[in-house]
């Protein structure tokens, strides 16, 4: 295979619907191991609508770019009460991702 499966993980706050599935909020991508394209990518949020928008707000970004462009689409675009947890677990997904590549 050509691609890496990594995760991100960031604790989801109190009274939300994914909160009474899972303790933390998981976001996982499919990423080129050349590029660093974001092939595929999903995320442990309770609503379908809600996994498919990260899914298309990630797929297709360059990891070898950084993290910021996507940063700022979730700070504009998920309006929701997991926007922190989301942006905590994209960074902790790109410092996993910054690791292998050191």
């Amino acid at each position: 295979m050509n691609t890496i499966f990594i995760a991100g993980h960031a604790k989801l706050p109190t009274g939300m619907a994914a909160r009474s599935i899972y303790e933390t909020l998981t976001i996982t991508a499919e990423i080129d191991k050349y590029y660093g394209v974001i092939v595929e990518a999903s995320c442990t949020l309770a609503t379908e609508h809600g996994r498919d928008y990260i899914a298309r707000l990630l797929k297709g970004h360059s990891l070898r770019n950084g993290i910021d462009t996507p940063l700022e689409e979730l700070k504009e675009g998920y309006l929701g009460k997991a926007n922190n947890a989301l942006i905590a677990a994209l960074k902790d997904l790109y410092k996993q991702y910054e690791s292998l590549h050191q």
